[in-house]
């Protein structure tokens, strides 16, 4: 495909009710979407990088100043074989994965265009529909938490994952366990704790959790490893894992018994496959996480979701739980049953609402 245009927005979406893990509370997303035409297609894409560096070093400027100044011009006006070549091209850049990520996923909507077949399929995907679960953030009380978690058991999720940190934890699941003794049940940390918190990390078990996600440092395996040897409770590992090496590093110490796959986080499909096939010959279950993305974002995640390892529930559900109006028709709905139909239509399986985007949009540049 020879990629002719390539057109950066910023847009701006208040969340229907606020955010809250250990990094702090969001209320607000300011999204960069890329759109690329090649060959008479389009392809969107969609930075999943936050206002502040606290998830991961990248925000949605640096991933516009990385995109704008080195990855498109990298690929305008140039012929490639495939998204993967492009992905190839990227890598003298460190880091960035979210950008990189935006633009690659882009061009995998305009390649599964042009062979007529979904956006799963050109992944690899197989499955149908997937599982869903909900993430929670970290709540005013315990009491609204559980009326949450109410309201999301009774939609048909099934998968609870509920935000801790250091004095929302152990009480809150607690409470949670006494009022859902039977429900799929996952903590979250965002990397709240230390080794000196080991004690405390052990009464965790009692719960019996599904996995504690990211208890420690974000850019640790090592004493994720010497954590995992002292619970019961599996490690599933998020902000540390960032290319299929680390992920195999991570598996090889036994840092981890479950692997949460980002797209953004690990640099768009090319790589995801590669952890997906990494952690499918070493028997680790792996899952889709969320970053709050728009309805561009939340159609790759459904997409990379299909593939056959992605066997517990992930983050991704119904557009309405985020956004009163989302920028994608139809927007994402789920099942009674707590499930989501992989769209089976050629390219993203969803029309972007272009009126939609264009309210929306605070700024926009045109690389052609």
């Amino acid at each position: 495909m020879k990629i002719n245009r390539v057109e950066l927005r910023e847009i701006q979406m208040p969340l229907v009710h606020y955010f809250e893990t250990s990094f702090g509370k969001t209320t607000l997303r300011r999204i960069v979407l890329v759109r690329v035409d090649a060959e008479g297609l389009t392809g969107w894409g969609e930075v999943t990088a936050g206002e502040e560096p606290l998830y991961s070093h990248e925000t949605f400027e640096t991933a516009w100043h990385v995109l704008g100044d080195f990855l498109i011009p990298w690929v305008l006006g140039k012929q490639w074989a495939s998204p993967s070549e492009v992905a190839a091209k990227f890598r003298p850049i460190r880091g960035h994965n979210m950008a990189k990520a935006a633009l690659e996923n882009a061009l995998w909507v305009i390649e599964a265009q042009q062979k007529g077949i979904s956006l799963a399929a050109a992944v690899g995907g197989t499955l149908q529909e997937i599982p869903c679960g909900v993430s929670i953030g970290i709540q005013s009380s315990i009491e609204e938490l559980l009326e949450k978690i109410a309201r999301e058991v009774s939609a048909g999720y099934q998968r609870i994952k509920v935000k801790v940190k250091p004095g929302w934890d152990i009480n809150v699941l607690e409470r949670i366990r006494s009022e859902f003794p039977r429900i799929a049940l996952m903590a979250d940390a965002n990397s709240a704790y230390t080794l000196a918190d080991l004690n405390h990390l052990k009464q965790f078990d009692r719960f019996y959790l599904m996995m504690i996600e990211q208890p420690l440092g974000w850019d640790d395996i090592i004493d994720h490893a010497r954590l995992q040897r002292e619970i019961s409770t599996p490690i599933c590992l998020d902000e540390s894992i960032h290319s299929p090496d680390e992920a195999r590093k991570a598996i090889e110490l036994g840092a981890c018994k479950i692997i949460n796959v980002k797209l953004g986080r690990v640099g768009g499909f090319t790589s995801a496959q590669r952890i997906h096939e990494l952690c499918r010959t070493r028997n680790i279950p792996v899952w889709c996480g969320g970053m709050l993305e728009s309805g561009i974002g939340r159609a790759h995640n459904i997409a990379m979701s299909s593939l056959p390892g992605f066997t517990l529930p992930g983050d991704v559900s119904a557009s309405r739980r985020y956004w009163l109006e989302d920028i994608i028709c139809p927007e994402v709905t789920v099942s009674a049953r707590g499930t989501i139909h992989v769209p089976q239509t050629p390219g993203l399986g969803y029309e972007p609402d272009l009126d939609r985007i264009e309210k929306l949009t605070m700024r926009k540049e045109l690389f052609a």
